[in-house]
């Protein structure tokens, strides 16, 4: 049985499950195998949805009735691209030069062995007793649509009287140092798709057709230059990205019949899903009427943005960050998605851990000194949170 206390070799048993997304890898089945031994009651929750695949996902609870801390993550991972680039084989578990390497070491299983090794040293520091409840919620898409993960069970959960009064998502928050930042909130992120619909005739008889890049390319510049907004006290300015353009035209004497482009926006609090669309929306027209032309527009949202305020619960998790590092961890709202942004409809939330090392990269690793610190530090902050 591997000891739960020890974070290396919990994460050397979870990265050695190829946990590609949707696919469950072991994954779960390991983790259930070490809570069930810890003493928690566990629940497999695979959900489906329509054109998406099935999804396995993990709850699990330790205790009862208030407070309830929720530890949430993920065992999902990207692919590992081409192996043969690696290092070592990127479901080894390899330990070389005080790093693990593997797929998802960093991203985020190492943040769920922190974890589990700090709760089960918690545990027997207070010989199992403690007042209030401790839970896992882990889910396998968060890589993928999720539709099917922590949207679900967060559902789940509430409809069966375990929603959390607090979370921590162990994302990998820190940049240089474990413990220099946490993250409080994140902006938010919507995709749009452009369509630009033209006349498809012969270059060199351009008034007999419509080009609709003439079009296009001005909608795209004035999406570009485009100030949103300029952030505020706990956000940085929204920002508007060109992602892809296609005329699906391989030919070079030809005027296409339309043209389509793909964009994605990361919006702070100044504006929801809704306003945002209605902004571009209104931007995009105005260029089309000045131009007479034709466009199709939608959008596609993955979360709005969150902000939990700076209380005591967020105080505490930075105190025992300074007791750990004897830093004063930023606590900001940069960066991409998470899980946290589907958590915060339910309970105060913010993430913390480790550096991230490599994500989604060739040879992803973990620092083995670095997850006794995170191990440190989430001991410290179940200590703190149940004193």
């Amino acid at each position: 049985m591997t000891d739960a206390s020890d974070p290396v070799a919990l994460l050397g048993l979870l990265v050695k499950c190829p946990s590609i997304t949707p696919e469950e890898g072991g994954a779960l089945a390991r983790l259930q195998e070490v809570l069930d031994e810890i003493g928690f009651k566990c629940t497999r929750l695979p959900f489906s949805d329509v054109d998406t695949p099935d999804v396995d996902n993990l709850f699990a609870r330790i205790g009862s009735g208030s407070p309830h801390f929720c530890f949430a993550g993920h065992t999902d991972v990207v692919p590992p691209g081409n192996e043969d680039n690696w290092s070592h084989p990127p479901f080894s578990a390899t330990i070389e030069g005080g790093f693990l390497y593997g797929r998802g070491s960093s991203d985020m299983k190492g943040g769920i062995a922190c974890f589990i090794a700090a709760l089960k040293r918690f545990l027997d520091a207070r010989s199992g007793s403690f007042e209030g409840s401790i839970s896992l919620l882990i889910t396998g898409d968060e890589e993928g649509p999720a539709l099917n993960g922590t949207v679900k069970v967060l559902k789940w959960m509430a409809d069966n009287n375990h929603t959390p009064d607090h979370s921590i998502v162990g994302e990998p928050t820190s940049v240089s140092t474990v413990g220099d930042m946490i993250k409080i909130g994140r902006r938010g992120s919507i995709n749009g798709h452009l369509i630009v619909e033209g006349i498809q005739g012969h270059v060199a008889y351009p008034q007999k057709a419509r080009n609709p890049f003439d079009l296009m390319v001005r909608i795209l510049d004035r999406l570009n230059s485009e100030t949103l907004d300029s952030g505020n006290q706990h956000f940085q300015p929204s920002n508007l990205e060109i992602t892809a353009i296609d005329t699906n035209n391989p030919a070079t004497n030809v005027i296409p019949a339309k043209t389509e482009a793909q964009f994605n926006i990361r919006y702070n609090d100044t504006y929801n899903s809704d306003s945002i669309a209605a902004h571009i929306t209104a931007i995009c027209h105005e260029v089309a009427g000045e131009q007479s032309g034709d466009i199709q527009l939608s959008f596609q949202a993955s979360g709005d943005s969150f902000l939990t305020k700076p209380d005591d619960f967020v105080a505490d998790v930075c105190a025992s960050i300074t007791a750990k590092t004897g830093l004063t961890p930023e606590m900001s709202t940069g960066g991409g998605t998470s899980d946290a942004r589907f958590i915060t409809n339910y309970c105060p939330v913010i993430e913390f851990g480790a550096v991230a090392e490599n994500i989604h990269g060739i040879d992803e690793r973990a620092n083995i000194e670095n997850l006794e610190i995170v191990t440190d530090i989430y001991q410290d902050v179940l200590g703190r949170y149940f004193s």
